[in-house]
């Protein structure tokens, strides 16, 4: 009796990691343990959630080629992650360390040292947008983005917005530089202001002949003409990679997360 007593303990450690839930029968024969019928579908979700996490991984670390969709198999695990706790926490961790590089750096003052800034998933959030679309599941459609950035109705990122209040005061020069296009100039003001952003040194948009450029060139040409304007970037915040990488690059960058989009 002991035996069997040990073996069904292995087997339920054994188990244990799918969270299962179970019922013993105790006869007069060997303990069994009644699995419920969704016990397989339960340890299926588990490997999909490490999966989905290991691919979050790979898009932070810009370990994986372009991709245009997330993986359909993924839509719960960045709907849950956007909506949850971790987005938020990353966040913070992110804006935090740039705060601490921003404080510890010394700056010249004479009004040369800027910190450049992406817009959209960097200070403003188009979560309602996504929330809407699949958080990344639907191809994007720059006609329906377009209609919603002209609403001109995206919440601030709180992180990022601490983050800005931080570096201006300490006297950085702020840059924004966005990929959106000068047509939305006048609805972009308005909703950074309306959204606690102000101050900035110069909003930097696509003009027509920047719409066929990939961003990481179109962002590596606007920061070559800071520097030959003879401004030094010390720190520049972005969520996709094509935001920090490239030429004229900053002393240091910081990439905040996003897993619902790639832009090369």
């Amino acid at each position: 009796m002991k035996k069997i007593g040990y073996l069904c303990v292995f087997v339920m450690l054994g188990l244990a990691h799918c969270e299962e839930n179970y019922k013993k029968d105790i006869g007069s024969g060997p303990l069994v343990i009644r699995y419920p019928e969704n016990n397989e579908k339960m340890c299926i979700d588990e490997e999909v959630q490490l999966k989905c996490t290991s691919w979050r991984f790979g898009v932070e670390a810009n370990n994986l080629g372009p991709w245009k969709t997330i993986p359909e198999e993924c839509d719960d695990y960045v709907e849950d992650y956007m909506l949850g706790k971790g987005y938020k926490l990353d966040l913070e961790m992110v804006s935090k360390e740039a705060g601490a590089f921003a404080a510890s750096h010394e700056l010249v003052n004479d009004g040369k040292d800027i910190w450049v800034f992406d817009v959209d998933e960097t200070l403003l959030s188009n979560l309602p947008y996504y929330s809407e679309h699949g958080f990344g599941l639907e191809l994007f459609d720059h006609i329906e983005f377009d209609k919603w950035v002209e609403k001109g109705i995206a919440p601030a990122i709180q992180a990022s917005l601490e983050l800005y209040q931080e570096v201006a005061n300490l006297g950085y020069k702020i840059f924004l530089l966005t990929g959106r296009s000068i047509r939305h100039k006048g609805v972009t003001i308005e909703n950074l202001v309306r959204s606690g952003f102000h101050d900035w040194e110069k909003l930097i948009m696509r003009n027509p002949e920047d719409h066929a450029k990939l961003a990481t060139i179109f962002k590596s040409e606007k920061r070559n003409e800071m520097e030959k304007g003879g401004f030094r970037i010390v720190g520049n915040s972005g969520d996709q990679w094509s935001d920090l990488l490239g030429s004229s690059m900053s002393i240091r960058s910081f990439k905040l997360p996003n897993p619902m989009y790639y832009i090369p």
